[in-house]
């Protein structure tokens, strides 16, 4: 697969996902360079935004083996990856393998869960294996999290360890929709009982393993050039810089801003990075790794206005 025809591959994956999920087009787009730059999405919105039922669709339309996991505070981390379980009738010990092993697995409201088992996670997100009683296993190389919160809930949640939120490429912020958009839901899903299922509006899968894995290497040959590269370093030291921040991001949220920069070069058509693909996906690759100084929260400001006064600041290439 060439970088030009990742483009046509992002439309039609689009329109397959739009036969049942109305509106959500940045959610789409956000998680469509997630996964030709081999990153995971964390999606926080209120219940009843459709994250839940957006993985079901992007999965079914992707083809991926799917997974879900209801974390929940009595959660263990052998209830994701698994367990060697004793077989009395053999006398040995059997594998049984958890939900994790999957394509696309989404971690619903991830954060009711005690961070001993959100860190069961950690080395699936970011070496795509497992270690169960010392034996390492290989998860899909197509292996992507979708994990969702709700932000309204406070009471019985856990909030996400630093070390689990810098695994994710980027935190997404799924608001209620347009009253437009709201009118054509209830008009495509009024009629039905219960929860929708993704192949109840016909949606079919548009490609497969093999065709994902070329167009994740065809991303990863966009050309990006020193002075984009420079910039992308200069926005990420700049949030260790700012008195607005206790915290900026690390070196891996340079690597993989340049990453997703390249992704969605691609699904625009271009076989080279431009500062705009930096500055547009800055803010869902920032907000969860900045941590705000007391300053900053006594004057009622939030990650995505200090993200967005660092990219005005900071001078992007010509």
């Amino acid at each position: 697969m060439k970088v030009e025809d990742i483009k046509p591959l992002g439309d039609t994956i689009r329109a397959e996902i739009a036969k049942a999920v109305v509106g959500q087009t940045e959610t789409i787009d956000h998680l469509l360079i997630a996964l030709f730059s081999s990153g995971h999405c964390l999606l926080e919105g209120p219940p009843g935004t459709a994250k839940t039922f957006l993985a079901q669709c992007f999965a079914r339309t992707l083809g991926l083996d799917y997974g879900r996991i209801q974390f929940t505070p009595d959660l263990m981390p052998s209830d994701i990856i698994g367990a060697n379980l004793f077989n009395f009738q053999t006398s040995e010990f059997t594998l049984t393998r958890g939900p994790i092993f999957c394509e696309l697995l989404l971690a619903d409201e991830i954060n009711r869960t005690p961070p001993k088992t959100q860190a069961a996670l950690l080395e699936a997100m970011q070496e795509r294996s497992v270690t169960i009683d010392g034996d390492t296993l290989k998860l899909s190389d197509r292996f992507m999290v979708v994990a969702t919160q709700n932000p309204i809930e406070q009471q019985g949640v856990y909030p996400l360890p630093e070390a689990q939120l810098d695994r994710f490429l980027f935190k997404l912020a799924v608001g209620y929709p347009s009253e437009e958009d709201e009118q054509k839901i209830v008009a495509v899903h009024g009629s039905r009982f219960g929860a929708p299922h993704a192949q109840d509006f016909g949606i079919e899968a548009k490609v497969d393993g093999a065709k994902i894995g070329e167009a994740i290497a065809a991303a990863a040959e966009v050309k990006l050039v020193p002075d984009i590269a420079n910039y992308v370093v200069a926005l990420i030291r700049a949030t260790r810089e700012t008195p607005d921040l206790d915290a900026g991001a690390s070196p891996r949220a340079a690597s993989m801003l340049a990453g997703a920069a390249r992704a969605r070069a691609a699904l625009d058509g271009r076989d080279y990075v431009i500062p705009d693909d930096v500055k547009a996906l800055a803010p869902a690759v920032l907000r969860h790794r900045v941590i705000l100084s007391a300053a900053s929260e006594i004057d009622g400001r939030d990650a995505d206005a200090i993200v967005a006064n660092i990219i005005e600041q900071v001078e992007a290439p010509r």
